[in-house]
């Protein structure tokens, strides 16, 4: 038997064991070492999702070790050490074929349409496996730094589809964990001028490793200091790392002309619209994109990032906990009181 926390409903979160599960002739079993609460995972406890049917072990920025193989399974082998891209591609429509992964029209997910990592034990489904989200994490680098690889695979790819670029002025709206990544990726890119923004000081206090300029846009003008620093020109690239429809609005203001816009942070599903001042890109000629995930590749690329070193990974962990408290850690996770908290079960 092993444990696993169970979303039995909407924040009806049960710890129970269960029997470790056999993997089929192409699926993988994995013994989880860490999973990463994220704040999707918060969303779904207390409001569930349309992908989710209960009862559901969730959790997806996940890394382990190889506990058993299908006898079908081709490239793996009990022992190694993985970590897993949570976002499932079919590999067939016409998104996949164009390479475009994370649009793909039969998208499923790890911890929403399939068991998750908030357990002892995960099976990593044939299809996960097929289109290459099991990735082997490189020498060096620990299990725990290997669960923050999803959350960073979903930067690197909001900063191709945002085309940072070396000298560019980067600016970043919210300094949680996914600010901070962004922070650190587009210095690694070789941004001339990074700027951090949050309203909550000791969110910015916690950020300062990031080397980024951080800034209070609660206590000072943003759009004034911007044109300050950048004489007037603002910001080639802006990244809206929060889910608020004000900061959405307010970045058409900070963009550059021909720049482009990131909205990283997706917006409640109850209120989902901005209102936004289209003139400024029509005058502007600048760019509105969105991201919301992330493909294997862009993990695998994650972990190589890590294990350069170039990335402070171990600043965004605050906290390690057992699978028993991870009621207690999605709490202080919604609370802002750390960055990322790792549940070891």
């Amino acid at each position: 038997m092993a444990k696993a926390a169970v979303l039995k409903d909407i924040e009806r979160l049960e710890i129970e064991d269960r029997i470790i599960p056999s993997p089929g002739d192409h699926e993988i079993l994995i013994r989880i070492k860490s999973c990463a609460i994220c704040g999707t995972d918060i969303k779904v406890y207390h409001h569930g999702h349309k992908h989710i049917v209960f009862p559901r072990v969730t959790g997806h920025e996940l890394s382990g070790i190889v506990e058993k193989i299908g006898k079908d399974v081709v490239g793996y082998k009990e022992g190694d050490r993985v970590a897993v891209a949570p976002a499932i591609p079919c590999g067939s429509c016409y998104y996949c074929r164009k390479g475009w992964q994370s649009m793909c029209d039969n998208l499923k997910a790890i911890g929403y349409h399939f068991d998750g990592g908030f357990a002892e034990y995960m099976i990593v489904p044939e299809t996960a496996v097929k289109n290459g989200c099991v990735n082997k994490i490189p020498e060096g680098v620990s299990f725990d730094h290997a669960a923050i690889a999803e959350p960073l695979a979903c930067v690197i790819n909001g900063q191709q589809l945002s085309k940072v670029e070396m000298g560019d002025t980067v600016l970043i709206l919210g300094a949680g964990p996914i600010g901070c990544l962004h922070a650190e990726l587009a210095k690694n890119i070789g941004a001339s001028k990074v700027i951090l923004t949050d309203i909550v000081q000791q969110r910015l206090e916690m950020a300062s490793f990031t080397g980024a300029i951080t800034i209070n846009s609660k206590e000072i003008n943003l759009k004034e200091f911007l044109a300050d620093i950048t004489n007037g020109r603002m910001a080639d690239r802006v990244i809206v790392a929060v889910g608020v429809p004000e900061a959405q609005e307010q970045s058409l203001e900070l963009v550059a002309k021909r720049g482009s816009v990131n909205f990283f942070g997706g917006l409640p599903k109850e209120s989902p619209f901005a209102k936004l001042n289209t003139n400024i890109l029509h005058y502007g000629e600048s760019f509105i994109t969105g991201t919301h995930g992330s493909t294997p590749l862009h993990n695998k690329m994650a972990l190589e990032f890590i294990a350069s070193g170039r990335f402070q990974i171990e600043r965004y962990i605050s906290k390690k906990i057992p699978l028993e408290e991870l009621e207690k850690g999605l709490k202080e996770v919604e609370e802002r009181k750390a960055m990322k908290i790792i549940v070891n079960p």
